[in-house]
């Protein structure tokens, strides 16, 4: 692993953008939709080089999350991943430490849904599984999202209430 790079995704040229793309394609096993790349658009992106080869990327956008009565600021963690060729050698964690330094500067809390595979991961980073309900912001008005409970992180930057509830801004695809 030789660098790791934060642009916002205006600095980022299309070409690494394609390159993104096409790694999170083939990390999700093509169960990446247009849908969660754009929604890993945006905002800040780490990109992690081993010379001109991009073998991991993670993306952290702007989101509001109600909670406890008010609306948050969130820094977002979208598209982690890692070449498979990469894993388990430190870049994912080399993605999320520049991500993380991203939330504390800029964000009362940054939050993430997490893949099944992923939950030790982001445990031992220091992120804490939200333990309330969760909810989304929906064009039909607030909607429970169940199946979200347990893979909803968050790295609280201000003192927050993990068992009460969280609601997140609508988006298509995923809402988390």
């Amino acid at each position: 692993m030789s660098l790791v790079s934060v642009l916002h995704t205006w600095q980022v040229p299309e070409a690494t953008l394609t390159a993104a793309r096409e790694l999170l394609d083939e990390a999700f096993d093509g169960d990446f939709g247009d849908e969660d790349w754009e929604h890993s658009l945006g905002g800040v992106h780490a990109l992690v080089w081993d010379g001109d080869e991009l073998i991991g990327h993670g993306a952290v956008v702007q989101r509001r999350l109600l909670h406890d009565g008010r609306a948050l600021r969130a820094g977002y963690v979208e598209g982690v991943a890692v070449r498979a060729d990469r894993r388990r050698q430190g870049v994912g964690g080399a993605v999320m430490a520049a991500l993380e330094d991203v939330v504390r500067g800029a964000y009362p809390l940054g939050a993430l849904s997490a893949s099944e595979d992923a939950l030790a991961f982001y445990a031992a980073r220091g992120w804490q599984r939200w333990r309330g309900r969760t909810f989304a912001l929906t064009p039909a008005g607030v909607e429970r999202t169940e199946e979200e409970d347990d893979g909803v992180f968050v790295l609280p930057v201000v003192p927050l209430d993990l068992a009460g509830d969280l609601t997140c801004d609508w988006r298509d695809g995923d809402v988390w």
